[in-house]
């Protein structure tokens, strides 16, 4: 238990830092912004691949990936019947139906999709002790929930899908590429000369402290529950994120697929990390203002500079006008 607030402690500190940093303003205004850029494209992509490939492939691919998935499942179902009872019924037409289909389709991602980069890392590292408990879980909703998202909300939005564009999508992301390529290294047990794993391995070093800086940065400036955020449903998303998410996967854990404690630990911490930084991006992706619970903190996603999640004030979107969760 020690080492578990240990590990909690210094992802707080290095948190804390970052806020302080954007506080003061000494390092820009766009200092979190390129923090999180160089770590995306740079750092977090080396430190999956060097955790990969000396990884056993069946820790992986285990009872953990499932239980994770019957979860996200779950929360899916509950979001879904809930919010019926939340959102005021309109009877409008077709455009405004599928306004609310993405509506839905972000909150469902809000209350479902978990931070497995950002902070799922630092924690999988300080807290868990190795990042492969949440590299499969990076994986699952790269691969398999982005591509149902982007789908529905191109449908959405636009009334057609690019069917080319979603399935390449996962494949056009540093992150995905470096952790299949890491998988590849550890399943036909790939030798990589030192010359070339030292310094993936420096680079991805330096990924978990810019990650933490910059979520620290971000939450300069957020309120939390302001008016015409779409409460009811930010509460939802919320609740269902961090308070019903964790119980589930406990339950699906230790009674149905029996996991260890140290596998039951992981499968709820895993589950109880925030909302996925990409859920924001998917919402600046498709001009829609957003407020979505990120852990306790609502952000808007800045338009300006999708990567980071920033407050904004009310977010309204130029083609729809509509707050989505």
């Amino acid at each position: 238990m020690s080492g578990v607030l240990v590990g909690f402690s210094i992802i707080g500190f290095v948190i804390l830092v970052g806020y302080l940093i954007e506080r003061a303003g000494f390092a820009g205004p766009t200092a979190g912004f390129v923090l999180n850029r160089v770590a995306f494209f740079v750092a977090m992509p080396a430190l999956m691949f060097t955790v990969l490939s000396h990884t056993d492939v069946r820790v992986l691919f285990s009872w953990f990936l499932l239980t994770t998935l019957c979860t996200v499942l779950v929360i899916v179902v509950v979001y879904l019947a809930a919010s019926r009872f939340l959102v005021r019924r309109r009877a409008i037409g077709g455009s405004r139906r599928r306004d609310r289909v993405a509506e839905t389709a972000l909150g469902v991602a809000g209350a479902g999709y978990v931070n497995a980069n950002n902070i799922g890392l630092p924690v999988a590292i300080y807290v868990l002790g190795s990042a492969h408990y949440v590299a499969p879980v990076l994986l699952l909703q790269l691969l398999v929930f982005a591509p149902i998202l982007l789908g529905i909300l191109d449908v959405a939005t636009s009334g057609r899908v690019s069917v080319r564009s979603i399935l390449t999508q996962p494949f056009r992301n540093p992150l995905i590429l470096a952790s299949l390529s890491g998988l590849i290294v550890a399943v036909f047990r790939i030798p990589i000369p030192d010359a070339v794993f030292a310094p993936l391995d420096i680079l991805g070093g330096a990924g978990v402290p810019m990650v933490l800086l910059s979520f620290g940065m971000s939450l300069r400036g957020d309120r939390i529950l302001r008016p015409g955020s779409g409460r009811k449903q930010v509460a939802l998303a919320a609740t269902l994120k961090v308070a019903v998410m964790p119980v589930v996967a406990w339950a699906f854990g230790r009674f149905v697929f029996g996991l260890g404690p140290a596998e039951l630990f992981a499968v709820v911490t895993v589950a109880a990390l925030p909302t996925a930084q990409n859920v924001f991006n998917y919402a600046a992706r498709y001009d829609r203002g957003m407020v979505v619970a990120r852990d306790t903190v609502l952000v808007s996603a800045d338009r300006r500079h999708p990567g980071v999640a920033r407050d904004r004030g009310p977010a309204r979107a130029g083609r729809l006008g509509l707050r989505v969760v």
